[in-house]
């Protein structure tokens, strides 16, 4: 886990800290697939702004999550670009929706707010490419590199009731 040390900076308000950091990230585990970013420490540029009522932290990076297609299960290599943003008051009896969950004791909890931020960025399904066939469903085989159809449809026996119910309406 990277972390960034918040009490050895000495900010007024309109004051500006930048540094470029690399970040430890983990592995996303994705409807029982594991996604790894590359490369797994990308550098991160961290913005820290003092205003008069607390912080605003910003966070840029680029990286590539790699990972199963999750129609075909081949390869998938995903591009993500982050530009975060988040605020925490300083002072303490402020509301806790004012307060960001990745500073705990003086400490900006990087890896955390990086993988969230990765995580926010994902589609809903991560593809080998947008026109993805999938695997057959008779067969399993790839329908990308053998596109065909199955000539008899097999009956399964487990219908037969709903297939006469069928029939009679």
């Amino acid at each position: 886990m990277t972390n960034f040390p918040l009490r050895r900076l000495r900010l007024r308000p309109g004051e500006e800290h930048r540094d470029a950091i690399a970040v430890q990230l983990e592995p996303f585990l994705l409807g029982g697939e594991r996604y790894l970013p590359v490369p797994a420490a990308p550098e991160v540029e961290v913005a820290i702004s003092r205003a008069t009522s607390g912080d605003v932290f910003h966070l840029r990076f680029e990286t590539r999550i790699h990972g199963p297609c999750v129609r075909c299960l081949e390869d998938a290599v995903l591009d993500v670009v982050i530009d975060a943003q988040e605020y925490n008051a300083v002072d303490g009896a402020s509301d806790t929706e004012l307060r960001s969950e990745y500073v705990v004791e003086d400490q900006l909890l990087l890896s955390a707010w990086a993988r969230d931020a990765i995580a926010l960025r994902l589609p809903e399904q991560i593809v080998c490419r947008l026109d993805c066939a999938g695997l057959c469903p008779v067969c399993g085989k790839d329908l990308n590199r053998e596109p065909h159809t199955h000539e008899e449809e097999v009956f399964d026996s487990r219908w037969g009731a709903l297939e006469a119910l069928k029939d009679e309406l």
